[in-house]
């Protein structure tokens, strides 16, 4: 796809094409596209169509509804994101009576989408010709929004950023360019040093405009936050997404923090001053009590699992493992509890012969802490992927063992 295919599908004449389209059909899809070669469009417009018709039923997964009126690319959508998540961006933002945002390296635009929602006008600049234009025709709603072709590196701050409601938005890319896998991936990068703009690049925009966020790995390390800045882990639906480095007026608090987003359910937000910084720890399996809170993911990569063992009065099962076990049952909404029935040693003999003894043939087998192929585990005890109860392979104060759970 190209810059004029992009500005083609953005035209009144390309979305009209897509709205006919509806959901993706692989099945129909040849047929579909001899009736548009039939009706007189090109054949690389056709392909345009098609491909969007493909990348819009996917992008439902993650935008909803807004996916229909959007444009993508395989590496955009792959790597926007969410709209829920970016509309928390856009609220600090917002909160901070930002009134023009520079978004440098917007990608397909979700984030500049967010923020121009929330009546803040986004400058958007991205590396990619395509990408920049695919950005520019989803801001097509807001006029005053737009986006170019451009590089953050070369990005130059207004005069007065500083005083002004001026503020800067930057994911920086964390993919390394080359051979693509079968879906058109690139390979994701990990450390902070590979990303692109570079973290001393990122540093130096925040100095320029204090009113910056920036999204990183969920891999970002600790020691390298800056004083004064708020790193914020985001989850969700128990998945571990980002980390957003928030400076200036955008920081909420100092140092870590964790968002957990629960669909359908208000967001919840941790921070150090709900946790602890010394977290108890069991001694051995016999302090295993009767209920194990599994710490949301957003809170262990924050180190503020200490936040779930003061609220429930418990230990942790092994340090930064995150599973926590307490006398007494509470509802939280960053830690999934269950009920334990049993603690093993992680034994193939001992825990076949547990399970034999009480005609349990279907198991779920989650693992922390431990190196073992459940598919093999499975095959060793005999039984086949169920609900009848959870085996959970860990560690305790150093032991490997099995917790045998009851989700409560």
């Amino acid at each position: 796809m190209d810059v004029a295919s992009v500005r083609w599908l953005g035209s009144p004449a390309g979305r009209a094409v897509l709205r006919d389209l509806g959901p993706y059909d692989e099945s129909a899809a040849v047929g579909v596209s001899a009736r548009l070669r039939a009706g007189g469009l090109a054949p690389d417009l056709v392909a345009a169509a098609l491909t969007q018709q493909r990348l819009r039923t996917r992008a439902r997964e993650k935008f909803g509804e807004l996916a229909d009126g959007m444009l993508f690319t395989a590496d955009g959508l792959e790597q926007a994101t969410r709209f829920e998540i970016a509309a928390g961006h856009a609220e600090r933002f917002a909160q901070a009576s930002i009134a023009t945002a520079h978004d440098l390296g917007c990608g397909i635009g979700s984030d500049a989408m967010a923020l121009a929602a929330l009546d803040v006008t986004v400058a958007a600049i991205d590396a990619d010709p395509v990408t920049a234009a695919v950005a520019d025709a989803n801001l097509r709603p807001w006029p005053d929004s737009r986006a170019r072709v451009g590089l953050a590196e070369d990005w130059v701050a207004p005069p007065g950023a500083g005083r002004d409601r001026v503020g800067a938005w930057l994911d920086p890319a964390r993919r390394v360019g080359g051979v693509a896998d079968a879906a058109g991936r690139t390979r994701r990068v990990i450390r902070l040093d590979d990303i692109a703009p570079s973290w001393t690049t990122v540093l130096s925009i925040a100095q320029a405009v204090p009113a910056t966020g920036v999204k990183l790995s969920p891999s970002f390390p600790h020691d390298q936050l800056p004083r004064g800045a708020e790193a914020q882990w985001v989850s969700r639906a128990g998945e571990l997404l980002e980390c957003t480095v928030w400076f200036g007026p955008l920081a909420r608090t100092r140092g870590r923090s964790a968002r957990v987003l629960r669909p359908g359910q208000a967001p919840i937000e941790v921070t150090e001053d709900t946790a602890t910084a010394d977290v108890p720890c069991v001694g051995g399996v016999n302090e295993v009590h009767p209920w194990l809170y599994e710490t949301d993911r957003a809170l262990v990569q924050a180190d503020l699992v200490g936040a779930v063992t003061a609220a429930t009065d418990g230990r942790e099962l092994e340090p930064g493992l995150g599973y926590v076990t307490a006398h007494t049952a509470y509802g939280l909404g960053y830690a999934r509890r269950y009920a334990v029935r049993d603690v093993l040693p992680l034994n193939v003999k001992a825990l076949r012969a547990w399970l034999r003894a009480r005609q349990i043939s279907g198991v779920t087998i989650k693992k922390r802490g431990v190196r073992l192929d459940e598919a093999g585990l499975m095959r060793q005890l005999k039984v086949r992927p169920g609900a009848d109860a959870t085996l959970l392979l860990t560690r305790v104060a150093g032991h490997n063992a099995v917790l045998v759970l009851d989700q409560d």
